[in-house]
């Protein structure tokens, strides 16, 4: 057959690495546009101003979400049980994220309707919380997969999620987690603010990227010791059929604090995901401070990078563990969909991802430079 070019195996990792790739294709190329909204109240405070920082990202926060709709698409098509268990159980978290998402679109179109102050601010304040909530939402969301989600598998393979809603999501590391990507994502829109302005908003920015980086890093070192030495962490015992058909019930999990940082200590070389992380996260906050922009820009794309290795190197295999049936945890050799479909997904990815980067390139270099003070860039 065609599709046994490459194995099931190897099909199943690459999947598991490109969904990694679409996750930080949307930290960095998204992320700036809801860092650009977190920091609104903080370095715009004139009518003029804010809608000078509205204009940076108004032109392309619309194809910067394509990177979320190609990762919420790739989840359904490569792992049906992940997708399943995540929008099931994480749904009134994924609910408060579309709700807040709908408020940027709705914001960008609706605040210069009226030239009252009042109707501007509502509308600045809606767009603050489409860039902040999902920020911290993410991150909350994958801060509780170290925890492990509550949810069992019967023997039909039915998930069923025992959670009992959004509050249980905001554990203590869960928290920290979103404050890990409230803040680098809210750098990583302050060096971005800094390239498309000057003036005061860009040294407000300057101001906030350096506060918000530091922040970051110490944060993500922070649930890096907690990962180390206190949360259970999960590992397969049994012997495992990388090529047999998803069942995540064939197998046995045991559980042990410290296990998610074992990685570490088995690959060495795994250790470069964290160090990109934090050298990236203080790179950014360093050449902010020396005024070298563009470098300041990639530093906290690369710092984003690395914090979302970080988190799928540290779980690999699991995807999604179950804190009451480890048993039942979804895996990579266990929940994706069939050898076919992987194949025909990676020939498909194979064509279209670089389509879609070139064309990014392109946008990009065509609305390069500084918006103009005048508002002549935008009408937002």
């Amino acid at each position: 057959m065609l599709y046994d070019v490459i194995d099931y195996p190897t099909l199943r990792v690459l999947w598991w690495a490109l969904l990694g790739v679409l996750l930080i294709g949307f930290a960095i190329m998204d992320g700036f546009d809801l860092g650009v909204a977190t920091l609104l109240p903080f370095v715009a405070r004139t009518d003029a101003e804010r809608r000078r920082a509205i204009d940076s990202i108004g032109t392309v926060w619309e194809g910067n979400q394509v990177w979320l709709i190609l990762g919420a698409g790739a989840i359904f098509a490569a792992w049906p049980p992940i997708y399943a268990t995540a929008f099931s159980g994480f749904y009134i978290a994924m609910f408060l994220v579309l709700a807040a998402l709908i408020l940027r679109p709705v914001g960008f179109d609706f605040r210069n309707k009226l030239a009252s102050p009042r109707w501007r601010s509502t509308w600045d304040a809606a767009l603050f919380v489409g860039g902040a909530v999902p920020a911290l939402v993410f991150g909350v969301a994958v801060g509780n997969l170290f925890v492990g989600a509550p949810f069992t598998i019967d023997a039909d393979q039915r998930i069923f999620y025992e959670g009992t809603g959004l509050f249980e999501l905001l554990n203590p590391f869960g928290l920290l987690a979103g404050v890990v990507s409230l803040t680098m994502l809210a750098a990583h829109g302050g060096t971005y603010l800094i390239l498309k302005t000057d003036g005061e908003i860009a040294a407000r920015a300057r101001r906030a990227v350096i506060v918000s980086a530091c922040a970051s890093a110490a944060a993500f070192v922070l649930a890096g010791l907690w990962i180390a030495s206190g949360i259970p962490g999960y590992a397969i015992t049994s012997a495992v059929d990388m090529a047999a058909p998803s069942n995540p019930l064939l197998k046995t999990v045991s559980v042990a604090p410290g296990q998610w940082a074992t990685v570490y200590a088995r690959m060495p070389l795994a250790a470069a995901a964290p160090t990109l992380g934090i050298v990236g996260l203080l790179g950014a906050a360093a050449l902010t401070a020396r005024r070298a922009e563009g470098l300041a820009f990639i530093a906290s794309g690369l710092g984003l990078a690395g914090v979302i290795v970080t988190a799928g190197v540290s779980l690999f295999p699991f995807i999604i563990p179950s804190s009451i049936d480890p048993a039942a945890s979804l895996t990579v050799w266990d929940s994706s969909s069939s050898h076919r479909t992987l194949f025909v997904m990676a020939v498909c990815a194979l064509v279209f991802v670089p389509i879609v980067l070139a064309y990014t390139g392109w946008i990009f270099r065509v609305l390069r430079g500084k918006v103009p003070a005048d508002g002549a860039h935008g009408s937002y």
